[in-house]
């Protein structure tokens, strides 16, 4: 039985990084001049730190060098975490979005909208996410299956600090509510 450069690639590379607790989230290989980039994109819970993907990438290369997975031609091996424009697909991409902001298109069956919300939790089937209110309205939490989602990523937010402390402010305003009810 054939299998695929990319199921070999994934079969030989996938041990490595499971090991040092990671998530292979993505092993493409693209043409660049006269060589192919290898790039090995894993993340975790916790992030990636710089020296693990060094570290993982000399493990790797090992790994490759012992093999003719890649063939004969030249390549460049890059070991990576997701950048920010990675699309959110996985129940753990969500978990990992915990406190950011999404940008998501629904899908046709939850009205197709564009919605820009705030991952409050999230878990095997679905995500809470809490609606920024709009003219000073309330910010209104809802439950989204994945299903419901046609695609998302995280939004970019340049003054995070700000919207921070505004989510304190509002945590605080609101166990002082719940204090002020229990009285």
């Amino acid at each position: 039985m054939s299998t695929t450069q990319s199921e070999r690639l994934r079969g030989l590379l996938e041990p490595l990084v499971t090991a040092r607790g990671l998530d292979l989230e993505e092993i493409a290989v693209t043409p660049a001049g006269r060589r192919r980039v290898l790039r090995v994109v894993v993340d975790s819970d916790e992030g990636v730190r710089l020296d693990t993907c060094a570290e993982l990438s000399r493990e790797a290369s090992q790994a490759l060098d012992e093999t003719d997975v890649m063939g004969g031609a030249p390549y460049v091996l890059e070991v990576t975490s997701p950048g920010t424009d990675r699309p959110l697909t996985e129940p753990r991409h969500y978990r990992r979005a915990v406190g950011r902001l999404i940008r998501a298109q629904l899908a046709e069956e939850a009205g197709g909208s564009e919605l820009v919300a705030r991952v409050g939790a999230a878990d095997e089937d679905g995500v809470d996410v809490e609606v920024p209110g709009v003219k000073g309205r309330r910010a209104t939490a809802r439950r989204l299956a994945y299903t419901e989602i046609a695609r998302a990523r995280v939004e970019i937010e340049f003054n995070r600090k700000a919207a921070e402390k505004a989510e304190k402010a509002r945590q605080a305003a609101a166990s002082d509510e719940e204090s002020q009810e229990e009285a």
